[in-house]
């Protein structure tokens, strides 16, 4: 490691990330440019399409799906955005949904079919309260991520023109995601969109409590902002992953005693204050055996859902940097 690696990085401003945002704490070998993109959702597309960075990250399941394409770059048990996904689907008080079953037949808005968002949704819809997902008519205002990505037939788009916002107020939707997964965003979804108020009831109230008792029986977690890197970096420079991992969970133990301290107070931390409540003294753990079951759970579902053409294997999808 005489000469540092130059690695165009594109990772969003995140409390857990910004000591390596900023230079404080560096990526051992690597001479890291770092590309802000607003929203990260842009640099998803950018990578996906046109492998423009060198370290990128993903929405996890826009990821699985390039991989299993073939997309030359491959994930690190790196995750640096969590959240559970019992709340956020939004229905009208007239839809006479009462149930998750009661989507079956109807319209439910959501910004593209591989959101990560839906995607961990349906998994406890289908999982856990029995949806037939086929049934449902999933109304998208967006392309995927992933162009290679042939639908299902229950997948149809809005019309040109058209917000999801708009259509559930009018009601030619009975459901829809909130805010930037559906129907809280008007505009160009991977820019210059412009947030809504959507106020209406959640399918599942009670779903703090549905949360804690489901991370309690299936230990699955659901992530979001996932790190992949390039083939060619870690085939040229394989000591780049444990650099790159080694340097994400040194910015996250300094996140971490803020936390403890009190220090940290911001929306996002609050946010990780009350996971703790369920997952313990870190809300973000990284690794592959700390995450074995979430990362299964996201890849079964996916191929459920249509999203892959096969089932995937843990090696396929991450490099282990610890071994």
């Amino acid at each position: 490691m005489t000469k540092k690696v130059q690695l165009k990085i594109a990772i969003a401003e995140h409390p857990n990330t910004s000591a390596i945002r900023d230079g404080s704490i560096p990526i051992e070998g690597v001479d890291a440019e770092f590309v802000t993109v607003k929203p990260q959702i842009g640099a998803f597309r950018r990578m996906v399409r046109d492998v423009e960075f060198g370290v990128c990250e993903l929405a996890p399941t826009t990821y699985i799906i390039a991989r299993a394409y073939g997309a030359p770059f491959v994930g690190l048990p790196i995750f640096v955005v969590r959240r559970f996904h019992h709340a956020g689907l939004l229905v009208r008080p007239d839809a006479g949904i009462k149930t998750p079953k009661d989507l079956e037949g109807k319209k439910v808005g959501v910004r593209a079919y591989s959101v990560t968002t839906g995607v961990w949704t349906r998994q406890v819809l289908i999982d856990e309260f029995g949806l037939d997902s086929s049934k449902v008519t999933w109304v998208v205002d967006d392309e995927e991520h992933v162009t290679q990505l042939q639908l299902p037939p229950n997948v149809i788009h809005a019309p040109a023109g058209t917000s999801l916002a708009d259509m559930m107020a009018s009601g030619e939707l009975s459901a829809g995601f909130g805010a930037n997964a559906g129907i809280g965003r008007t505009g160009a979804p991977t820019g210059d969109w412009k947030e809504v108020e959507a106020d209406y009831p959640d399918l599942l109230p009670n779903a703090a409590e549905l949360e804690a008792e489901y991370y309690g029986r299936t230990g699955v977690y659901p992530m979001h902002g996932t790190i992949v890197v390039k083939d060619s970096v870690l085939a040229e420079h394989p000591w780049v992953a444990k650099s790159i991992y080694d340097a994400f969970d040194k910015a996250k133990q300094q996140w971490l005693a803020k936390l403890d301290s009190g220090e940290a107070a911001s929306k996002s931390d609050k946010k990780y204050l009350e996971l703790r409540k369920i997952v313990g003294h870190d809300p973000l753990p990284y690794g592959i055996e700390e995450n074995r079951k979430t990362i299964e759970a996201l890849e079964a579902t996916a191929f459920k859902q249509g999203l892959t053409p096969r089932r995937m294997s843990m090696s396929e999808l991450f490099v282990d940097p610890l071994v």
